[in-house]
Parts: structure tokens; C-alpha cells; sequence
């Protein structure tokens, strides 16, 4: 079924939803009682803020309320809904949510209250048992090895260039942005994101710039403008490749520029500087030292890297490293957030100085609202390539919001970083 326009594939949808939803009937017929130790265990979690939880039968609870927060509404239109997220964590809520087992009005404010009480909740929505034995181990296959790496950026990035521009800024910036008000264009706030980490390098006519995951070649542009330098940018992405290489910018730059589709762990040049934004979250914890031990091996004494990186509150690391999310599952194969705390003990341990941090977390909610908005406008304009489904526009969907309530709920949080290498 392709998508032609937003109001019909949404209505088509919404019935297969319903279908499902009938089919399961007999899970909203049981009684309540088999499934009140799951709501007891989120009613205990919730420490600030409340849930209004309409239930299959009628009724209506209400759960936390201790504090104020955020409150969400849930429609619970199955008991299913409740098993699989007790087993199955966010990938079995997400399941529930495509099977038209459960609606919100604002399912980003329901994210955002389940992630600010995410260390009292604990493990009462991650997966348990056989679910979360088997979703580690499919997760520990898509590793990021070479061979691996290419696989898992593939499967996100290589879904076209078409696609990505369509909801992207013009800058075609896949990463967080640095808005001065509510209201600014996005295009402005990238931009301006750009300028704060190329301020950190300290730039000149002649420096050596590396990227590590230079994307669709916005900050290449910008950094060749600043300065006359030299700018290497390394991809795994053959479409994001094709993209850049296009850019007139590198084309007028000449043999001063040039675009590499490598491993990072394959680079050996040394540079006065270097530069990767929201690349590190594809490396995965068990790679986390090759990093940054290329970054301080690639770095002239005295150069500096600039990294832009999304971590996730130190305090619920270990569980969440312990299972595969729905992001990981659906959206970024073999990713993993950043424990800030472990990562900046690597960096210092392999001779890196961790200097001028500064985050911004809300801000990656403000730019995840706009490429949503922007996305659905393309989707409801009937613009979106016909090889993306109704049920790829759903999770699509349902993967911006799932990451604009966790940024909104501060347990996952963006930040940039400068890595100096002493003389």
C-alpha cells in the first residue's frame, strides 16, 4: 500500500489498527486483575507527574500524581497492550501501539513522563526474561565491526537521499539544532549549531580538517567558507557520499576537499582538528576506545575535536546497555546513547583533555518537533516517495515523537564537547 496522501493512508491505517484491535477481542474482555501488578508497578514508578489510564473495561485510573509533571492520557483499548510492555519494554509497547492496542492524544508527552521517572520506574517498562535475552543477542549481531558498521548505517541513511530532503532543512543537517527562540527557522538554527562547533577549532587558512560522519555535507560547506583549509569527510553512507560529492562548494575547493567512504578505524592522516556530530551513538559501547583512541591518534599535539554526542542519564545506563530499545530494534541498528560518565574516562584515559561542555537537550526536542511537523506536511502533501508504506510513515512517525518525549523528559540529553590533545 503506498501513501498517497495523509488523510487516506491514515484512515486505512486506522482500520487495519481496528482489525487487529477486533481480532484480539478476548484480551479486552478479561478481567483486570491479571494485569494489576503491571499498573501497580507504573503507579509506584511514576514519582512526579500522572497518568490518566482509560481501560479496556470503562473505567478509569488514575496513576502517580505525587508530584507536578507531565500529564499524559492513555487509552487502553487491550489488556495485550500492558503483557507486552511488561515483557517487551518499549519494542512491545511500540507493537501494542501498531496493533491499535493503545492510542494517546499526545503520545510525546506520555514519552516524556515515562523518562522523567525512568530511574524510579527501573525495569517495570524494559523488557524482562526470554524477550530481553533475545532482543540482546539480536542486538549484539548488528555489533559494529567493519563489515557490521556498513550494514547498520546502511539501513538508515541509504533510505535515499529523496527521502531525507524532503523534511530535512536545506542544509539537509541530520542532527540537533541550536535555536535562539521558538520560532526561528530551522535552517538558522542549524546553521548557528554548525558555527558553535567549527568556533571550537580554531580554524585557519591551511588547517587540516577531519569529519567523522560528514553526513550530506553541511558543515564541509561551512567549514570551507570560513577558512581556506584542507577538509577530509569520512562516510559509510554511499548515498550520503553521492550528495556531498555534488555540493558546489567541494567542487570549487578542488583537491583541498574530498570525501572518503571509510571506517573510521581506517584513517591515518594526522589533523590539526577534528569534527563529528551525533556519529558516536552508531559506534556502540564495545567501540567506544577504537574512538577514541583514533581521535587522539589522528590529533597533531595541541589540535582539538569538537563532538557533538546524545547520552542518556548515567543512573539508568546499566539497564538500558543490558537490553535493545525500540530504537535500536527499528530505527538505528546496532546504536547505543552515550553514559557520559564512562565515556569521558576512556577520552581521558587515551590522553584526550575534556573541555567547554555544554548541553542543550531541550533544544534536540525543539528540532525533533520541526522535522516532524515538516514530515508530516510532506506526507499529507502526497510528496513522499511511494516506496514508503503506511506502516513505515507510522513508525517513522512514531519514532520522532518517541525521541522528542525522551529529550523533553531530560534522561537523554545532546551535548557538544572540545577534546584537546596536550603538547
Amino acid at each position: 500500500m503506498n501513501v498517497h496522501n495523509m488523510g487516506s493512508g491514515y484512515k486505512r491505517a486506522a482500520a487495519q489498527r481496528a482489525l487487529r484491535r477486533y481480532g484480539g477481542f478476548l484480551w479486552s474482555w478479561l478481567p483486570a486483575w491479571p494485569f494489576e501488578p503491571v499498573i501497580a508497578r507504573i503507579d509506584h514508578g511514576l514519582l512526579s507527574g500522572s497518568l490518566e489510564l482509560h481501560q479496556p473495561d470503562g473505567s478509569i485510573r488514575m496513576l502517580g500524581g505525587r508530584a507536578q509533571g507531565f500529564t499524559a492520557i492513555v487509552h487502553l483499548h487491550s489488556w495485550r497492550a500492558l503483557m507486552r510492555l511488561a515483557t517487551g519494554g518499549s519494542v512491545g509497547w511500540y507493537r501494542a501501539w501498531d496493533a491499535g492496542e493503545w492510542s494517546s492524544p499526545d503520545p510525546v508527552t506520555l514519552f516524556a513522563l515515562f523518562m522523567a521517572n525512568a530511574r524510579s520506574l527501573g525495569t517495570a517498562a524494559r523488557s524482562r526474561g526470554l524477550t530481553r535475552l533475545f532482543g540482546l543477542l539480536r542486538h549484539a549481531r548488528r555489533r559494529n565491526s567493519r563489515k557490521g558498521a556498513r550494514r547498520n548505517i546502511a539501513d538508515h541513511y541509504d533510505l535515499g537521499n529523496d527521502f531525507y530532503a524532503l523534511w530535512l532543512d536545506e542544509t539537509l543537517t541530520y542532527s540537533c539544532a541550536r535555536p535562539a527562540f521558538p520560532g526561528e527557522p530551522l535552517e538558522t538554527a542549524q546553521r548557528r549549531k554548525i558555527d558553535e562547533l567549527l568556533d571550537r577549532l580554531d580554524l585557519k587558512d591551511g588547517s587540516q580538517l577531519l569529519e567523522i560522519g560528514c553526513g550530506w555535507g553541511g558543515l564541509a560547506e561551512r567549514a570551507l567558507e570560513r577558512a581556506r583549509i584542507s577538509y577530509t569527510g569520512l562516510t559509510l553512507s554511499t548515498e550520503q557520499r553521492a550528495e556531498v560529492l555534488a555540493l558546489p562548494a567541494l567542487a570549487h575547493a578542488g583537491d583541498r576537499a574530498k570525501i572518503l567512504l571509510q571506517d573510521y578505524r581506517d584513517t591515518h592522516n594526522i589533523f590539526d582538528a577534528i569534527v563529528s556530530v551525533e556519529m558516536v551513538e552508531a559506534v556502540g559501547q564495545h567501540y567506544w576506545p577504537d574512538y577514541l583512541d583514533t581521535i587522539s591518534r589522528l590529533l597533531r599535539p595541541g589540535g582539538r575535536a569538537a563532538i557533538q554526542f546524545i547520552s542518556i542519564d548515567d543512573a539508568i545506563f546499566p539497564a538500558y546497555a543490558r537490553r535493545a530499545d525500540f530504537i535500536q530494534r527499528y530505527i538505528f541498528p546496532g546504536g547505543c546513547l552515550i553514559s557520559e560518565r564512562r565515556f569521558r574516562k576512556i577520552a581521558e584515559e587515551k590522553g584526550l583533555i575534556w573541555a567547554d561542555q555544554t548541553r542543550f537537550g531541550l533544544d534536540y526536542a525543539w528540532t525533533l518537533r520541526q522535522w516532524r511537523e515538516r514530515f508530516d506536511a510532506v506526507v499529507e502533501a502526497g510528496l513522499l516517495p511511494p516506496r514508503f508504506d503506511v506502516h513505515f510513515v507510522d513508525m517513522w512517525r512514531y519514532y520522532l515523537m518517541y525521541c522528542e518525549g525522551g529529550f523533553a523528559g531530560r534522561g537523554i540529553d545532546v551535548a557538544q564537547v572540545t577534546l584537546i590533545k596536550p603538547e
